[in-house]
């Protein structure tokens, strides 16, 4: 048998959905010493990166980008995984990073990445990540007129203490301080392809405001960027188009010359799984499970939801629901694209906004820098989390459930479920542990409430579970780690490990940061007298592997 049998056989989902596993996946999964090891040492949950895959991400744009004449510039969202590792990453394949509060601001500045990299596009921008964006001379983007407002007020308090500053030149020949570099973020005309959005201002409200002398001599406008919800390239590819229109006439002021751009934000799709019958297959048992529980979407007996024959076992057992109490999902991301990445961006590119003009053609003539901002396309393939099963038992209607040692906020983004399967990797007989029978049930977590499910489908263990075995959630980087974590309870946030020697660009897994620059990554004067310190545990790290920066400064698991 091989290996990739071998490693989903133990796990599957009812149907299956099965994730696509990167080569160091691959590897250790099939090393259950590892896995437990990493759980003894680091704690459950785990969530275990190598960013090898990320230039290779990366390059699936920019080689669509230069076949078509266009100049292309990453910005990797750091929102979607908090390490340090990825930063340093991202920087050694000559990316930028997107930050969005102060402290990734701090941290990926002190991390080596230089501001002329950073973007910062915080949803909302008190003073201090302002002040931090306006002194490094990282791009600003402005998001409404109170923003505006507050960065003119900010600024002139920068500018000012710099000036005041003994002996310190000016900025300018002639003593004026030099502008900061910032951008508009365009709130594109809503449409039946452009959803609205809560993020920027109109056209009009922009060149209004600099009609009227509102930006100040402060702030430089060098490009504009827009935020939009959803997938799909031809909306993006329309708002491109205006945003182009916005930066002819911010040159028409003097604005937005050399060295302009538009920033098209994030949402560029990828794939967790390579097999589309598989998510067509789940989706069509989704919906006739939607159909046979009525208007009551997804209500069901008790005794319809009794576990299903073990596999093989012959008989005429009832068919159970593939999700939780047959519960309907309403809101999950695309786990199965067809067009990602570059072949997105080439239909972006190609895409016509005016009559004999594409996108790609516009931003040539005008010689408009394309930037953008992808986060979980840029995580595909750069990590994955580890749970420790501790304990086996059955709700009181006699559901099978499988208790892992994590909540549910640490695989989760803001779609109702992780639709891949889960890997089992068996590392629990040792000690006496009893192996279970074959069944199928449900991953349950820690957090107190009926709903603390780990996934909502129903999964198929052939081969039984013991307690102390290892479950590997594939493919976690991209937001699904870090971007909804609850340290509720009390219980400490997932460690996060780095496998070193990893085979990305800069070819140096494990180059990690020193313990001054983790020391200094700790803004806003918070206290981390009670926050475990990576060096100050005497237990050694696991051969080839390194515990992230991060996990200095934020409170985690000692």
């Amino acid at each position: 048998m091989t290996e990739e049998p071998t490693l989903r056989e133990a796990c599957q989902g009812t149907p299956p959905l099965s994730a696509r596993l990167e080569p160091w996946m691959h590897e250790l999964l099939a090393d259950p010493a590892t896995c437990s090891s990493l759980l003894e040492r680091y704690g459950s949950p785990l969530n275990v990166h190598d960013f090898s895959a990320l230039p290779r991400n990366a390059a699936e744009l920019t080689e669509v980008a230069e076949a078509s004449g266009v100049d292309l510039r990453i910005f990797v969202a750091r929102k979607a995984n908090k390490t340090l590792g990825m930063v340093r990453a991202a920087h050694r394949a000559g990316l930028g990073v997107d930050v969005g509060s102060e402290r990734e601001l701090g941290q990926v500045l002190e991390a080596g990445v230089p501001p002329h990299d950073v973007v910062v596009t915080a949803a909302i921008k008190p003073d201090p990540v302002l002040r931090l964006a306006l002194e490094s001379r990282s791009l600003l983007v402005l998001d409404n007129l109170d923003e505006v407002a507050a960065s003119r007020r900010v600024a002139e308090q920068v500018t000012g203490a710099r000036s005041a500053a003994p002996g310190r030149p000016a900025d300018g020949a002639s003593g004026a301080p030099e502008p900061f570099p910032v951008a508009l973020r365009l709130a594109p005309r809503p449409s039946n392809l452009i959803p609205p959005t809560r993020f920027g201002e109109s056209a009009r409200t922009w060149l209004e405001l600099i009609d009227s002398g509102g930006l100040g001599d402060l702030l430089r406008v060098d490009g504009v960027h827009f935020h939009l919800h959803g997938y799909d390239p031809i909306a993006r590819a329309t708002a491109l188009g205006e945003a182009l229109e916005l930066i002819d006439a911010l040159r028409e002021r003097g604005l937005a010359q050399d060295g302009a751009f538009v920033d098209i934000g994030g949402g560029i799709p990828m794939s967790y799984l390579d097999d589309a019958g598989q998510w067509d297959a789940f989706w069509q048992a989704h919906d006739r499970q939607a159909s046979a529980s009525g208007p009551g979407g997804g209500a069901r007996a008790a005794d319809d939801d009794r576990p299903a024959a073990a596999p093989d076992a012959g008989g005429d057992a009832p068919t159970a629901p593939l999700t939780w109490r047959g519960e309907p999902l309403r809101q999950v991301y695309p786990y199965h694209q067809q067009v990602i990445r570059g072949p997105w961006l080439e239909r972006l590119l190609g895409h016509e906004i005016r009559p004999g003009v594409t996108a790609g053609q516009a931003l040539r003539e005008r010689g408009v820098q394309l930037r953008c901002e992808p986060g979980r396309s840029m995580m595909d393939g750069c990590g994955m989390t580890l749970a420790r099963v501790i304990q086996r038992t059955s709700a009181s209607d006699g559901v099978p459930l499988v208790g892992l040692e994590m909540n549910r906020t640490q695989c989760r983004s803001t779609s109702d479920d992780f639709l891949v399967d889960p890997i089992l990797v068996r590392t629990g007989e040792d000690g006496g542990r009893k192996r279970s029978g074959p069944f199928e049930g449900f991953l349950v977590g820690a957090y107190c409430i009926e709903a603390e499910l780990i996934q909502r489908r129903r999964l198929a263990f052939p081969q039984g579970v013991a307690v102390g075995d290892v479950i590997a959630l594939p493919n976690t980087a991209g937001y699904l780690m870090h971007i909804l974590e609850s340290a509720s309870h009390q219980i400490p946030l997932a460690s996060n490990v780095e496998r070193v020697g990893g085979r990305d660009a800069g070819g140096s897994g494990g180059d990690h940061p020193s313990a001054e620059v983790a020391d200094r990554s700790r803004t806003g004067g918070t206290d981390h007298s009670s926050t475990a310190v990576e060096g100050s545990d005497p237990r050694p790290d696991v051969p080839g592997f390194k515990r992230d920066g991060i996990d200095r400064v934020l409170p985690i698991r000692a």
